[in-house]
């Protein structure tokens, strides 16, 4: 994989992350967002934002388990209904 595509990618994983599969997809974030800031130099700015984006994703999905575990349900977003 080009070093150019890293950022984009990794700021891409870590946005969907946020509605969906925040334990693969934040690490993953995390994982591409630190090598891109490592290895390009034109999108550092959108490598730290993926880096961010992970961890909010790693949060999001702490919130959902201690949500879970207080015995609210499972563990899983609901948009509409009870």
């Amino acid at each position: 994989m080009s070093d150019t595509r890293l950022a984009p990618i990794a700021f891409v994983s870590g946005l969907i992350g946020l509605l969906v599969a925040n334990l693969v997809l934040g690490p993953l974030a995390i994982a591409l967002g630190a090598t891109a800031l490592r290895r390009d130099r034109t999108r550092r700015g959108r490598a730290a934002l993926a880096l961010l984006l992970g961890l909010a994703d790693l949060a999001v999905f702490a919130v959902l388990a201690v949500h879970a575990g207080v015995g609210h349900g499972s563990l899983g977003w609901r948009f509409l209904g009870r």
